[in-house]
């Protein structure tokens, strides 16, 4: 069995996972002209050519100005079939969707529009695929702590089609102490809870994250190996990472993907997971990231199922349904 088929074989999780971030360019023209929304670019061509980020910020400006081609229900239904497809394709078992909905809000999108879209697709990919997926409402750190609460009391009518919440956005300047009772309040109401910190922002923002805020995992977290102590913890208590090997090279986090400490995370016994983040805008959905940081950095069939079974465990999801994943898993050969 080849590295590719190995790979497409694994059962998996995908837990780092913007949906707005898989709109393709050819997808997002064609919302366009239907929603006529005029974009920043003329073609195509011209969209992927702009994909050359120095930094998260030329990306998600970039990101924002795309995402105006979302307006109605049907649009985020098709935007979510067409990742689910390519997850289908690439052996996910579970998808964790993240949304923005202040995004679309802020556009005079209902977030019912958004919600009701994203949720018939994954009614559909569950029917279809025999993919099981969540929804996770993230909030913008560059926007206030009261925006977010703006954003919760939008969501309180629906609190039971969601399933948690995060923290994504730039990093930089903005740390998680600035949420603080707004996580608090998402804990009250029985959320999980996720954020963005180790990308841009110092090993200081996941300490943060996980004693301010209560996370359970934390997403990218990759800086954490700064810091002894906390790479220490994080070993020993086990907190997943959600790490996302194309992104943290197309934003210049690592200069290529042989500079990337994933392995070195795995070795020093951390709960690290493979995910895509923004793939449309990264150059790799969840198995090119597999197939591209295994062959960069060598990882063994052992590590990559190992891998695997970090994202599974690390899902929010019963023992019920983990199981059945788990014991396919095991069919593999290391």
């Amino acid at each position: 069995m080849d590295l590719d088929t190995f790979v497409r074989a694994l059962p998996k999780a995908e837990l780092h996972l913007h949906i707005e971030g898989t709109l393709e360019p050819e997808l997002m023209f064609a919302l366009a002209a239907r929603n006529r929304i005029a974009l920043p670019w003329k073609s195509v061509e011209e969209t992927r050519a702009a994909y050359a980020f120095s930094d998260l910020q030329s990306f998600l400006d970039l990101y924002y100005a795309g995402a105006a081609a979302l307006c109605h229900e049907q649009d985020f239904f098709e935007l979510a079939m067409a990742y689910f497809a390519r997850a289908h394709a690439d052996g996910v078992v579970h998808a964790e969707l993240f949304f923005d909905p202040q995004t679309h809000t802020a556009r005079g999108v209902a977030f019912e529009t958004v919600l009701d879209g994203l949720e018939r697709a994954c009614r559909a990919a569950q029917a279809r695929y025999g993919i099981s997926s969540r929804l996770i409402l993230c909030f913008l750190r560059h926007l206030s702590e009261d925006e977010g609460f703006a954003a919760l009391e939008a969501a309180q009518p629906h609190l039971a089609r969601l399933h948690g919440v995060g923290l994504d956005s730039s990093e930089k300047g903005h740390p998680p102490a600035k949420f603080v009772r707004l996580f608090a309040r998402c804990r009250e109401l029985g959320l999980h809870l996720v954020a963005h910190a180790g990308e841009e922002g110092p090993p200081a923002y996941i300490v943060e994250a996980l004693e301010l805020l209560g996370v359970e995992r934390i997403d990218h977290g990759v800086r954490a190996a700064e810091d002894p102590a906390l790479l220490a913890r994080l070993a020993r208590e086990q907190v997943p990472l959600t790490v996302c090997p194309l992104s943290n090279v197309k934003l210049r986090v690592f200069p290529n993907l042989a500079a990337h400490n994933l392995k070195a995370l795995l070795d020093a016994g951390l709960k690290v997971t493979i995910n895509s983040d923004d793939p449309a805008y990264f150059g790799g959905y969840i198995a090119q990231n597999y197939i591209d940081t295994a062959e960069a950095l060598g990882l063994s069939r052992g590590e990559l199922k190992r891998i695997a079974r970090n994202s599974l465990e690390a899902a929010f999801v019963t023992e019920a349904e983990r199981a059945p994943w788990l014991r396919r898993l095991a069919t593999l050969p290391d």
